[in-house]
């Protein structure tokens, strides 16, 4: 899932990364952080992260359940660090708590998957099911909350895959890791691709914006 960014600092059309500042500073690691977390490239690594063990655990069903935790924990941890940076982007520090809280939730959620790769098939579900669940519920409630969002409408798609994600595979019942790694390589496929239709339209916002604009264009988690 996404996290929506509001509104940054002025940024040229190719803001993909952080420089140095006009009197040659080097920067404060906050805005080092804040500076990547609304490059659009940067939204394209967590789709990246996120398609990328879909299309794995699709591709190898036959996997065991350990093979399983193993990669959904590691997709987990990744997509929290993505989202972890992804908070510095907000401009109001009052708009980086549900971000924030998205970040410690995948992270957390990752741990127990790497921490105990051997659980069972329940045990996996309910932890992607709750973290798709309540990462959209959060990303649902900024898409509304942040002003002069960008692309608002993409945004809300990821939210509503996100949260559909959760309830489906919370609500689904898995005999066997194979019927958990079609429906989970499946939904991380979806996401990936949502996720990566985000960083496409920032890139475009980015490019239309003026090189000095007062707004940078934002994203979502």
């Amino acid at each position: 899932m996404t996290e929506s960014r509001g509104p940054g600092p002025p940024a040229g059309p190719e803001d993909t990364g952080p420089e140095l500042m006009a009197d040659g500073a080097v920067p404060r690691p906050a805005d080092v952080l804040a500076r990547l977390g609304r490059s659009w490239t940067w939204v394209l690594g967590s789709a990246a992260a996120t398609l990328v063990p879909g299309v794995l655990v699709l591709v190898w069903p036959d996997g065991t359940l350990h093979v399983l935790a193993v990669l959904i924990g590691l997709y987990l941890l990744v997509t929290g660090a993505f989202r972890f940076v992804a908070v510095f982007a907000r401009e109001e520090h009052g708009e980086r708590l549900p971000g924030l809280l998205v970040a410690v939730l995948y992270i957390l959620a990752g741990v127990l998957c790497l921490r105990n790769p051997l659980q069972t098939v329940a045990a996996l579900s309910l932890i992607v099911g709750v973290v798709w669940l309540v990462s959209g519920v959060l990303t649902l409630y900024t898409a509304f909350a942040t002003k002069d969002l960008p692309h608002r409408s993409v945004v809300l798609v990821v939210a509503v895959l996100g949260i559909v994600a959760g309830i489906v595979v919370l609500a689904l019942p898995m005999e066997s890791a194979r019927a958990l790694t079609r429906l989970l390589g499946l939904w991380l496929v979806l996401l990936g691709l949502a996720e990566a239709a985000v960083a496409l339209a920032w890139r475009a916002a980015l490019r239309r914006a003026p090189p000095t604009g007062p707004h940078g264009p934002g994203t979502t988690d």
